[in-house]
Order: C-alpha cells, then structure tokens, then sequence
C-alpha cells in the first residue's frame, strides 16, 4: 500500500513535513541510509561550489554519455519539474520511475527504532541516490545543495569532489567569510581521492582542510588549466592537466566567459578519475558540443534577444555583467529581475546596472522573497532613475513583468530575465504556455 498515489503527493507533503526547510547536520539522514543499506559500486563525483555547480555537472555528465557510460546525474534546485533533479543516461527519470525511491525513503525511515523526520532536500535527495544505486550504472554525479560539509549528498563517500567557486551566499548557514565558506565547501573532499578546485583564489582553509585529511588536492593555475584567447567565438582552446593536454577544443555549448573554468575542473575530474571512467579526446569534443543546461546564460532564438540567467549572487552577476557586455550591441535593455531577500541585493545591482536600461521587478511567490518595491528601493539608492533611458516598474509575477519588458522592447532590444530560479522559472512556464 503506497503512502502517496502520485508524485506531486509526495512533495506536497513533503513540504510541510519536516518544520525547517534547512537544518543543517547529517546524523538524521545517515541513519536513514544506513536503513536503506545505500551503496555505490561505481565512481562517483560530487560537484559543490558557489556558481557553476550546475554547468559542470552537464559537461561531465555529456562528455560521459558521449564516451558511451550509463550516467546518473543529480542536480538541483530544478526550474518547472521536480523530474529535472534526476537524469539517467541524459533523460530525466519519470514520475513512476521515482515513486518506488519515494516509498523506499518512507519505509526505512519507519523502521528505525525512533523514526526520524528529513527535510525535502534530504528525503529526495535520498530517494534519487536509491533509484541511481538499483540501475547498476557506470558512473554518478551528485551536485551538492549548500555547503558541503553538512550537505545532504556528502553521507556518500565521493571517489572525486569537484570544487567550482568560492563567494559569499547562503552566508547565514556556512559563515560571512570567503574562509569560513572554503572550509564548509571542502567538507565534501575525502582522504587519498582526488578533491579539484577550480577556484583561481582557493581559501587557505580550503588547502589546509585538503591536507589536514589527505585529500589529492588539484588546485586550478598549479594542477589543470586552460589556454587559449577568450572572447572569440571561433577560437580554441586547450586543457593542460598534470599528465594530460587536450588539444584545439572547441568552447562549449554553454555560453560566457566562465565556462572555460567549469570546462577545465570537469576535464581535470576526469583525468583524475581515468583509470576508472576514460574517455577520448573525440568524447570531449562531443560532449563540449552537445552540453546543454537550461537558465544557465541561455540565449532564445528569435528577437528581440531574450537571455534567461539563474544568476543571483555578486559572483555571478559580474560574470552575467561581462557576458552582456561581450553580446555587441542593443538600443536597449530589458531586465526582469527578482530576488530573495537574504541576497547581496545591492550587491548584485552594482554589477549590472551599467548593462540594463529599463528594470521590470517582480514580486516572487516565496516568503523568503524580496518584495518587487524592496527591488526597487535598492535600485533607486543605486541611482536608477525615470527618463525616457531608464525606468523601474514593479511587477506581482515574473509573468506579468516579462510581458511588460515584451511590449515595450523593440526587436532589436533584448531582455535579460535573471535573480532567483522562480523568476526564470515563471517566465519559462508563461512562454510553455504560450506555445499550445
């Protein structure tokens, strides 16, 4: 007898469950998967990291689906479906592909002598690395959800950890220092395995944590980087690992300035990893030029240019600042932006207020969530003003505020839809429905 009939019972549920949406600590979760007796008998890579956990999770994932392996890949948070969190072999697993997982969780959570009670991140996550494990694969990707250290995915013991970028978010739960977030981040390194880190200014506590365990630490400039001349479309470039060079790679199909970065940790993860998963110099190049991930710099074909950018932390709105600046020129530009409230807000606006013209900010459906004239405040105090160049309206739904910028964008403007995943996310959803 199933305790929920469908999917969408499970995470309703699952919702209100557990009182704290976060809470920190792996003791209730590790008992859970000690029940469920979870195991992994193949290589495993864990990617954490403040920006660009997403990207590299898809290029390892592409380069080893192209390479001919059997793949799960586990990222989060998802953008219109929960199925988006669990791909294997490329494909996101259905809603009846998970429910046995759901039920699994469920039941061996009750079965411990005083059951204990997870938070949704926890119990799916828990849930997918149940289905990975009963597919027999040939290797599995989990993007860490915060942190590292105290992070769900971190109950596995990793064959490879993947470090992307070290910046200031989620400062409330992993600390306000780029010292105290290394160290949480290098929770997810383990003793004698490769632990990559693809930040080009690695925090001491970072390289301490890495040799106070023993950790195989692969630091980006020393260990892999890359050459080669950015800003071309059509140039290439190389990777350069500690044993290994790949030759006159195209860029990836991931646009901007800072997948170059995310490119090399992923071909310095699969260096490390070559005596278990090896791939060719071919699967590279197919995998670059195949990776695709939704909201990431993604440019929509068609005018006026529309671009959707998950992007909401300072680090990440300098890297959407530069790759705006690089995509030539446009009369104007459109932003509907929404935020949560525990971001750097202003923060953020400083990167980007040289690119945007007219600002479209929206409330977001979330109690976490920045109001849109809390959006407004800060731009106003950045000195955003009314004119005939530039404006500030204020928006209840993303929906609502990309058909406002969709009205007064001309086809050769652009619209740069960016902030929290729910604001891509309602705009992805209101254009779905546009097309039936």
């Amino acid at each position: 007898m199933s305790t929920f009939p469908t999917l969408d019972a499970w995470l309703t549920h699952l919702e209100t469950a557990h009182p704290v949406g976060i809470d920190m600590g792996l003791e209730r979760i590790r008992l859970v998967k000690e029940a469920l007796n979870l195991k992994f008998e193949c290589p495993m890579f864990t990617v954490g990291g403040t920006n660009g956990k997403g990207s590299t999770c898809a290029i390892l994932e592409t380069i080893l689906l192209k390479a001919g392996y059997h793949v799960g890949c586990h990222t989060s948070p998802h953008l219109l479906s929960f199925n988006e969190r669990a791909r294997i072999d490329g494909k996101e697993a259905s809603d009846t592909e998970l429910l046995p997982h759901f039920e699994a969780v469920e039941a061996a959570r009750n079965a411990l002598a005083t059951p204990v009670s997870l938070t949704y991140f926890e119990f799916t996550t828990l849930a997918i690395m149940h289905l990975f494990a009963s597919r027999g694969l040939d290797a599995v990707i989990f993007e860490v959800g915060l942190g590292g250290r105290l992070d769900a995915v971190n109950v596995l013991d990793t064959d490879c950890a993947v470090i992307t970028s070290i910046d200031l978010d989620h400062t409330e739960y992993l600390g306000d220092t780029r010292e105290k977030i290394g160290f949480e981040k290098a929770g997810i390194f383990r003793a004698g395995r490769p632990a990559i880190c693809a930040d080009p200014l690695p925090p001491q506590s970072l390289i301490d944590h890495a040799q106070a365990i023993g950790a195989d630490l692969w630091l980006f400039g020393r260990d892999f980087r890359y050459e080669g001349q950015a800003g071309s479309e059509r140039q290439q470039w190389n990777y350069v690992g500690r044993s290994q060079r790949r030759s006159s790679l195209a860029y990836p199909a991931l646009r901007g300035a800072n997948q170059l970065i995310n490119t090399s940790a992923a071909l310095a993860a699969l260096e490390s990893m070559r005596d278990r998963v090896p791939v060719s110099a071919q699967d590279i190049r197919l995998g670059l030029a195949n990776v695709e991930l939704p909201g990431r710099f993604q440019v929509l074909p068609g005018k006026p240019s529309i671009i959707l950018d998950v992007g909401h932390n300072p680090h990440a709105a300098a890297v959407l600042g530069q790759n705006l600046s690089s995509m030539g020129y446009f009369p104007y530009t459109y932003a509907v932006f929404g935020a949560m409230r525990d971001k750097d807000i202003a923060g953020v606006v400083a990167h980007l207020k040289g690119e945007i013209d007219h600002w479209c900010v929206t409330d977001l459906p979330l109690p976490r969530a920045a109001s849109a004239q809390q959006l407004e405040d800060v731009l106003r105090e950045a000195g955003v003003e009314d004119g005939p160049d530039s404006s500030i309206t204020r928006h209840a739904t993303p929906a609502a505020a990309f058909q406002d910028a969709l009205k007064r964008a001309t086809e050769n403007d652009r619209i740069i839809v960016f902030g929290s995943f729910l604001t891509v996310a309602g705009v992805m959803a209101w254009r779905k429905s546009q097309q039936h």
